[in-house]
């Protein structure tokens, strides 16, 4: 049985940076490692999201490039993330409570947004895609 040339899957040419197995598992921790620290410290105001990214990317930024560029767009979305957190953290606080009636509809919206963008970043780096997110403050470059 032999597949039709159409259907035939086209290798990538030759000296395409395609990432290894091994680049493309590591990526994808590190954007998985974000839910993770959210999980470990119980989503309080986002603090824990950016920590597994940060070590991650701090222990093979310089091993594996494809890790070093999806480790510092996860550490930069969750940082950015973060800094959201304060935000709105600030204003309940400045408004003494007042505040919650736009700070809770926006973090709501802001916490399933970020679930979304990182399963789909950690899909498309385990199929080795570099993925951006479309929202991020790029502090570490």
């Amino acid at each position: 049985m032999s597949v039709p040339p159409s259907e035939t899957p086209t290798p990538p040419p030759p000296g395409a940076n395609v990432p290894s197995a091994e680049e493309k598992q590591w990526a994808m921790f590190a954007h998985l490692s974000a839910l993770l620290g959210a999980l470990v410290t119980g989503v309080w105001f986002g603090w824990g999201c950016f920590l597994g990214p940060l070590i991650i990317w701090l222990i093979k930024k310089d091993t594996l490039p494809f890790v070093n560029d999806q480790g510092k767009e996860a550490l930069n979305f969750n940082i950015s993330l973060a800094i959201v957190s304060v935000v709105l953290l600030v204003l309940v606080v400045m408004t003494l409570g007042i505040g919650l009636l736009v700070a809770v509809p926006i973090g709501i919206v802001v916490a399933i947004a970020w679930l979304v963008l990182t399963i789909i970043a950690t899909i498309k780096a385990s199929e080795g895609v570099a993925y951006r997110y479309p929202i991020n403050f790029r502090l570490i470059k």
